[in-house]
């Protein structure tokens, strides 16, 4: 049971965190092999921000929609008020703006890094026009992922595309505002399978820098090789400042997008526990953008949602509960086994009761997905969407 200094440090952490959601988590989606069909998908933008404002009203800590511009303005800047407003009215607020320059055939052989100019003036005009839309709808975090590299050695010119993306990513950082920032993300592979022009934390750090001063790095805590140390990328990261945010996942291969803490939490507490010990160390807070990116494919897509949160929010109490002064003593006296057992004694701790207690408090429901599951609102959303989703991709289980 936790202490009362341990309760009040877990209802401290619980009151700042707050977690972004994704719009396309709510719409179908698949695999490269097929899309898979639900009734209860979301296929607007005002049903993505209803679903969404599901999420939040349950769990407490989902304010913020992450929104794809391609996907969801579908005016452009002219509709970025409309969408603004759909949020406002579901009680969540437009939050990362994520600009597309890997979905259109002319990025086949790259977007920032492609040797044809005219195809990088495209990339380059289209996060400029997605920057604008972020600066109506009030996003600070314009969040890029690039699909660029090659499949084969000798196909092509690394370093020229290295110096491309330095050139495209200043062009984005310039049309900035005050207070906003360019996250830029790694992936080691996929779809590009002998390069990737930003292949891991180091070159998008480079990349970042170059970019600007509100540049920093996106992690995605999927886009890693087996058995990497994300903990260890991310002190780095937050001991050079150039920390962003995340894109909050879980896997077991790759980049397999599954449910946050589903497969390792053990991981998803560390990373909290190391910014919460650079937060302790350094007396500042850490300025991140806590995202999700997952593939809700095959689970009921809000449902997958709330576990996601309801897991980020038990993992960051567990975090408040490990005793750093303890910790740091027992680290610089290199007592190993003291030091081990100090993190792992409070992953170990039960910090259920506490967050029903904090729910309690705050107005909200102890159990968040019972309670959403009892308030009817996936049965009527089926029932309002079924007939659309089934015409647009076939029959469903």
């Amino acid at each position: 049971m936790l202490s009362t200094q341990q309760q009040e440090a877990v209802w401290k952490a619980l009151d700042a965190f707050n977690i972004e959601i994704p719009s396309w988590g709510f719409a179908n989606t698949g695999t490269r092999f097929g899309k898979f069909i639900q009734p209860a998908a979301a296929t607007t933008i005002e049903e993505k921000l209803s679903d969404a404002g599901q999420v939040h009203r349950f769990t407490g800590c989902c304010p913020s929609v992450a929104v794809h511009v391609l996907w969801d303005f579908p005016r452009g800047k002219a509709g970025a008020p409309e969408v603004q407003a759909l949020a406002t009215r579901f009680g969540v607020r437009v939050g990362a703006i994520n600009p597309n320059v890997f979905q259109d055939q002319i990025y086949k052989h790259g977007s920032l890094a492609n040797p044809d100019p005219d195809v990088r003036r495209a990339a380059v005009g289209h996060i400029l026009d997605y920057i604008e839309i972020s600066q109506v709808t009030g996003s600070r975090d314009i969040s890029l992922w690039f699909t660029d590299g090659s499949n084969y050695p000798g196909t092509a010119n690394i370093r020229q595309r290295k110096q491309r993306f330095e050139e495209g990513l200043k062009a984005a950082h310039d049309k900035l505002s005050a207070g906003q920032r360019l996250l830029v993300e790694y992936k080691p592979f996929e779809p590009a399978f002998y390069h990737t022009d930003i292949a891991d934390w180091g070159m998008a750090l480079l990349l970042a820098r170059a970019s600007g001063p509100q540049g920093r790095v996106l992690v995605d805590t999927g886009h890693h090789y087996q058995a990497q140390n994300i903990e260890q990328i991310v002190a780095w990261l937050l001991a050079e400042d150039m920390l962003g945010g995340f894109h909050f996942n879980d896997r077991r291969y790759a980049d397999d997008d599954l449910t946050l803490g589903s497969i390792d939490p053990y991981q998803v507490f560390r990373i909290f526990h190391e910014i919460r010990f650079f937060e302790w160390e350094t007396g500042r807070k850490a300025d991140l953008a806590y995202m999700i990116d997952q593939s809700h494919n095959l689970k009921s897509k809000i449902e997958e949602m709330i576990q996601t949160a309801v897991m980020a929010q038990a993992m960051a109490a567990k975090a408040a509960v490990v005793d750093l002064a303890a910790l740091a003593g027992y680290q610089k006296s290199c007592d190993l086994i003291d030091a081990e057992e100090c993190l792992k004694s409070a992953f170990a701790e039960d910090v259920r009761p506490t967050l029903a207690a904090w729910r309690q408090a705050k107005g909200l429901a102890e159990d968040p997905l019972a309670a959403f599951r009892a308030s009817g609102y996936l049965e009527r959303a089926a029932r309002d969407r079924g007939p659309r989703n089934a015409a647009a991709g076939g029959s469903y289980a």
